[in-house]
C-alpha cells in the first residue's frame, strides 16, 4: 500500500520543516501561525501510523531483539553523537541517558509504546484508558521529560488509535483507502483552511498563552498555566481532538497511488535521526533570526526542508549512515539468528527485498 509510505514521507517533511522554521517564529507572526497550523497534527499523525503497524501480542524473542536493534541501540548511538557534538561546539556536555536530546524523544516513545501496548490491549476500552492517561499525566508535575515519559504518555492515545484501527480492521471494512468521495477532499481542505485562519487571526492570543507548548505534550499543566487549575485537562482534551480531526484531514489528502517519494517514505527514521545535525548549526548560530521579508524566507526554508528530507532519504546517505541508524550488533546477542533478515523502519514500513 503506497498510501502509508506517502503519509510517512509527508509527516517527516513536516517534522523537518517544523524544526527548520522554529527560529523564524520568534520574529514573524506569519511563520508562527504556519507553525501552529501543522504542529497541531503532524506528530499525532506519525504516532497513528506507528500504532497502525504495531502488534499487541506478547512479544516474541525476535520482536524483543528488534526492539533492541531498532530503538534502543540507535538511541544510545545518537545520544553519544549528540554528547560529542555539544562538546565540540559548546565546549561542555552533561551526559544523561534519561534526558533524550532534541528529536530523540520520539525514538524512545516508540519503544515505550510497544512495551505498554500489550498491557493496554488486555483491558476493555483501551482507547479510553489511553485518553485518561494522557489527560491525567498533565496533572502530575513529577512526570517530566525523564525518559520522555510526559510526552510519550501525552501522545499515547494517537498510537493506541492507530493500533485500534488495524485491530478492528476499520480502514479495510469502511474502504477508506479504496474510494474517497469528492466531499471528503472538500471537507479536508475546508478543515485546513479553518486551521490556518484560526492560527492567523488568533496569533496574539496564541503567543500570549504559548499555545505551541500545548502541542508538545511535554509540560505539566501547572507549568503551562503558571498555576494549578482543575479544568486544565480540558485543554489537553481539546488538543487531542484537534490532533485527531486534522490528522484525519491530512490522511484524506495523502495520495493512495505510487509517487516519486513513496520509496523515500520507507526510510523516515534516517531523516528523523539525521536532520537535527543538519539544522543544528543554523539553529545555534542565529542566522535564522530577523530574516525579512517573511514572504521570501518562509517559502525558502520550506523548500530547503523538503530538499533536506529527500537528501537524507537517498541511498548514498543510507549507505554511509546505516551502521548508526540501523546497527546490526550481532556480537551483542546470544543467538544472532534472531536478527531480522532485512530491516524495516521502526514506524512499521515494510521495505522490499533488495
Amino acid at each position: 500500500m503506497p498510501f502509508w509510505d506517502n503519509a510517512r514521507f509527508a509527516c517527516i517533511v513536516l517534522v523537518v520543516l517544523g524544526h527548520a522554521i522554529q527560529r523564524l517564529i520568534y520574529d514573524s507572526d506569519v511563520a508562527y501561525a504556519f507553525y501552529l497550523a501543522f504542529y497541531a497534527f503532524h506528530m499525532p499523525a506519525f504516532a497513528i501510523i506507528s500504532g497502525y503497524f504495531s502488534k499487541s501480542d506478547p512479544p516474541s524473542r525476535r520482536q524483543m531483539v528488534r526492539l533492541i536493534t531498532d530503538v534502543l541501540l540507535p538511541y544510545l548511538v545518537f545520544e553519544a553523537l549528540w554528547w560529542f557534538t555539544k562538546w565540540l561546539v559548546e565546549g561542555q556536555v552533561d551526559p544523561n541517558l534519561t534526558k533524550p536530546s532534541w528529536t530523540l524523544w520520539f525514538l524512545l516513545a516508540l519503544g515505550i509504546f510497544r512495551l505498554v501496548l500489550p498491557y493496554l490491549a488486555l483491558l476493555r476500552w483501551p482507547l479510553l484508558w489511553s485518553v485518561l492517561i494522557s489527560v491525567g499525566v498533565g496533572y502530575l508535575p513529577n512526570v517530566d521529560s525523564t525518559f520522555s515519559l510526559s510526552r510519550t504518555l501525552g501522545f499515547l492515545p494517537f498510537f493506541v488509535l492507530g493500533w485500534w484501527l488495524r485491530e478492528h480492521d476499520i480502514v479495510e471494512r469502511l474502504g477508506l483507502l479504496r474510494h474517497r468521495p469528492w466531499w471528503a477532499y472538500a471537507g479536508a481542505l475546508a478543515l485546513f483552511a479553518i486551521d490556518g485562519w484560526l492560527a492567523w487571526t488568533g496569533i496574539e492570543t496564541w503567543r500570549e498563552m504559548e499555545l505551541r507548548y500545548w502541542f508538545f505534550y511535554d509540560d505539566a499543566y501547572v507549568d503551562l498555566l503558571s498555576h494549578s487549575v482543575w479544568w486544565a485537562g480540558a485543554m489537553r482534551l481539546a488538543t487531542l481532538a484537534i490532533g485527531l480531526v486534522l490528522s484525519a484531514a491530512f490522511f484524506v489528502l495523502i495520495p493512495r497511488r505510487q509517487t516519486p517519494w513513496t520509496r523515500l517514505g520507507q526510510y523516515t527514521m534516517y531523516v528523523y535521526l539525521l536532520h537535527s545535525f543538519v539544522l543544528y548549526p543554523f539553529r545555534e548560530s542565529g542566522v535564522l533570526r530577523d530574516l525579512e521579508p517573511t514572504w521570501i524566507w518562509l517559502p525558502t526554508v520550506a523548500i530547503l526542508s523538503v530538499a533536506v528530507t529527500v537528501l537524507l532519504s537517498t541511498r548514498p546517505v543510507r549507505w554511509l549512515t546505516g551502521p548508526l541508524v540501523e546497527p546490526r550488533a550481532r556480537w551483542l546477542f546470544q543467538d544472532p539468528a534472531l536478527l531480522p533478515g532485512r530491516r524495516n523502519d521502526p514506524t512499521g514500513s515494510r521495505r522490499p527485498k533488495p
